[in-house]
């Protein structure tokens, strides 16, 4: 698979010695809607206390700067120029962790999508990577009332098991339009890492710049699946903050209010029968009946609104 190119990545302070490290990766902006992946790495970076590891010396091979602008900024009173990049930050594990970590913020590539993921790929296998998983969160037509949904899987059985019994993981089937970055699961499956996917299901008709709720369900099954220490009391208030302003919200809107009353019973279906798959029942019949029409165009016209 490896071009024999140059790798296009250069490491900022030398190579460390990990142990055996797992990746934690997000992907903006394809499944980072409500920041809830980007935010989850950088709260673990700020918690392990992440250092500066790698980042692309050319980002502009595969980034178009007209999509995602360069940042402009003053330090020690010189003009700075930040240009949008694929950024790697490492942690050394302590407590009983067998492994380190490397941070992943990756960008959806313009150009030269397949040797964006080949260098990729290279740049896993050559710090000896045991895990990539990728967490972020994508729009559902779900009720911000009930428990986010999780969908996800991973190549190894024990691992996928395990988040299915406490997170109630399910693999998506989704099919149609995707990422270049999708084959990237495939990839390293090939070559041995451990794939894990992790995507919270956020309501379509609230989005956030940061949803709280999201951020709190990814670092909660994060922490539970590392036995990472996390103080999450802060988070949880302001997961409850927004879910008073979005019951406000609904209250002020009887169109929504009628809505979410829909995606409730469906919610409701759907968890009923994945309680009991071998009981034909209502809550089945109810999940399968589509939205009526109006509820239907009515969220359809909230998705094409520009989400900021």
């Amino acid at each position: 698979m490896s071009t024999g190119k140059p790798s296009p990545f250069i490491f900022e302070a030398g190579v460390p010695t990990l142990r055996s490290p797992h990746v934690l990766a997000c992907l903006t902006p394809w499944v980072d809607v409500g920041s809830v992946g980007s935010a989850t790495l950088t709260e673990l970076e700020t918690h392990l206390n992440a250092k500066p590891l790698a980042k692309l010396a050319k980002p502009g091979m595969f980034f178009d700067f007209t999509r995602y602008r360069p940042n402009s900024f003053f330090r020690n009173g010189e003009r700075e120029i930040e240009l949008p990049n694929t950024v790697l930050r490492y942690a050394i594990a302590d407590g009983d962790n067998d492994h380190d970590f490397i941070f992943m913020h990756l960008l959806e590539p313009h150009a030269h999508g397949e040797d964006y993921v080949d260098a990729i790929l290279q740049l896993l296998l050559s710090l000896g990577v045991k895990r990539y998983m990728q967490v972020g969160a994508m729009y559902d037509v779900v009720p911000h009332t009930r428990p986010l949904l999780v969908s996800g899987q991973s190549s190894d059985p024990a691992t996928h098991k395990r988040l299915e019994e406490r997170y109630g993981v399910r693999r998506s089937r989704y099919e149609g339009p995707t990422s270049i970055m999708s084959s990237l699961t495939r990839d390293t499956s090939a070559r041995g890492i451990e794939y894990v996917s992790l995507l919270a299901r956020l309501p379509q008709y609230a989005p956030v710049e940061e949803d709280q709720a999201g951020k709190l369900k990814m670092l909660e099954a994060v922490s539970d699946l590392y036995s990472l220490p996390l103080d999450l009391g802060d988070l949880r208030e302001r997961a409850e903050q927004q879910l008073v302003q979005m019951n406000s919200a609904v209250d002020q809107n009887p169109q929504l209010r009628r809505a979410l009353e829909q995606l409730e019973q469906r919610y409701d279906a759907r968890q009923a029968r994945r309680m009991h798959p071998q009981e034909p029942s209502a809550a089945t019949q109810t999940e399968q009946t589509q939205l009526p029409p109006a509820i239907e165009q009515f969220l359809r016209e909230l998705d094409d609104k520009p989400k900021g």
